[in-house]
């Protein structure tokens, strides 16, 4: 083979390598591109929470007034308001101010207190829950309520959050185990007493209460949750805990808590009304009204000039 036919040969050899290299690069940025491209069609269509402005109304207050002493003693005046799905709204105010009245009014806890009377409508799930005919216990178990102070029953930690799925007929061990073990769950609380569900709710902490109330009313499948001052009798490490409990459970419940704290308002809400005197003087997103409230007695509230 003369030099001359070597290197012809060589030259095609190279020629050759270049040309399969470059097949072979041109194949990968293709792919690369599919990759890139299958990457943001993923990104466009993943599930993304809807914006507060989008969301659905969970509870509509219409022209409420409410009355104590049969009448004699008027406790709110005309409140009007619409609550999202999937929020956490805060009713803040001074002590007397009608916050808890129509917190509870929402699930007819009212009821049970005698001279009272509610005028205007309170819709949710798209009926008047003060309409004549309402099953006033099924309310309960869609609107699920948790109170002050933790009340857990004198039983075991287990018939605690098992008591209501009992109630409303659910028999089945299986299924009860599921009921308590995802309740317990939700509640942060199952890591703290899966190895205790038969000792008694009286023994947890009052922290630990707390939560397992939460479980209990979780227990039933609510819609909503109402919460009354749900960490004002527990210590600031507890206080945390349900915190952050409400912030993970508003995925898959509207939240309405009432709360004397500025701070856990700011913390944990998405909207914050303002009540005082019985009437409802401000209602919009958390962070417009702790930094550019529309009324001054907000402003003042809020800045600590009263209440």
């Amino acid at each position: 083979m003369t030099a001359k036919q070597l290197k012809n040969l060589t030259n095609k050899g190279i020629d050759k390598v270049i040309e399969t290299s470059t097949t072979k690069t041109l194949d990968f940025e293709e792919k690369t591109e599919d990759l890139e491209l299958l990457s943001e069609e993923k990104l466009l269509t993943k599930p993304k929470k809807l914006p507060l402005s989008k969301r659905g109304t969970a509870i509509e207050i219409n022209h409420v007034d409410f009355y104590y002493q049969h009448g004699n003693k008027q406790a709110l005046f005309d409140i009007n308001m619409k609550i999202k799905e999937n929020t956490v709204t805060a009713f803040i105010g001074p002590s007397g101010c009608g916050k808890s009245t129509i917190l509870r009014s929402i699930n007819r806890m009212n009821d049970l207190v005698e001279g009272t009377a509610l005028e205007g409508e309170i819709i949710v799930n798209k009926s008047n829950v003060y309409d004549p005919g309402v099953d006033v216990a099924r309310l309960r178990t869609e609107v699920g309520m948790v109170f002050q102070k933790a009340n857990p029953f004198p039983m075991s930690i287990y018939d605690n959050v098992a008591f209501g799925p009992r109630s409303q007929g659910v028999k089945d061990k299986a299924a009860l185990n599921q009921i308590v073990e995802d309740s317990l769950r939700k509640a942060a609380l199952w890591d703290d007493v899966k190895d205790y569900l038969k000792d008694s709710a009286l023994g947890l902490s009052g922290g630990q209460q707390q939560r397992l109330c939460i479980a209990r009313a979780i227990a039933m499948r609510p819609k909503i949750l109402l919460m009354d001052e749900p960490t004002s009798a527990l210590d600031p490490i507890a206080t945390l805990k349900v915190e952050e409990l409400v912030l993970k459970l508003k995925d898959e419940y509207t939240i309405v808590i009432v709360t004397h704290s500025m701070a856990q308002a700011a913390r944990v809400s998405d909207y914050t009304a303002f009540f005082l005197q019985g009437e409802l003087v401000e209602f919009d997103k958390t962070k417009k009204i702790f930094t550019n409230p529309k009324d001054k007695k907000t402003e003042d509230y809020i800045s600590g000039r009263f209440g």
